[in-house]
């Protein structure tokens, strides 16, 4: 008797699961001026990114420990501790020192612009802003 050994066929492999959306990168605003706040926060929600926000120095600190944002656009007059100040701390701590700061002042005087990038920030806005310059520099840290 001759016996037909059948082959089992190939399990084919389990599909790939469908990519969901895109991981929202997060960026935390530190700004003390509420209609500064909102329209920072509202423009970086619009553009697809996570925005949270921070009043001060201190409680930015507090947030990044904690949260590890992917960016934080800073104020840099801020109540409390300033935020150069707070950049220096962030840029000395090895836990945070790789996040990317973006310095945001309202004057663009040469001393303070030095003074911003002596502390460690990674860029420099100056305010008011174009809504193309702020996602242009948000974009290079990011996308």
């Amino acid at each position: 008797i001759d016996i037909v050994k059948q082959k089992t066929p190939p399990v084919p492999p389990d599909p790939a699961p469908a990519p969901g959306p895109p991981a929202r990168r997060q960026v935390m605003v530190v700004e003390d001026n509420a209609l500064n706040m909102k329209l920072l926060t509202d423009l970086l929600e619009v553009h697809g990114y996570r925005a949270v926000g921070a009043v001060n120095g201190r409680e930015a600190l507090a947030y990044a420990r904690l949260q590890r944002p992917d960016l934080i656009v800073m104020d840099i007059r801020l109540p409390g501790l300033s935020g150069i100040d707070a950049i220096r701390v962030l840029k000395a701590d090895p836990d945070l020192m790789t996040i990317p700061v973006i310095a945001v002042s309202a004057t663009r005087r040469a001393e303070e612009e030095a003074a911003v990038r002596g502390a460690g920030c990674d860029d420099f806005l100056v305010k008011p802003f174009s809504v193309q310059g702020v996602l242009a520099t948000v974009a290079r840290f990011l996308d």
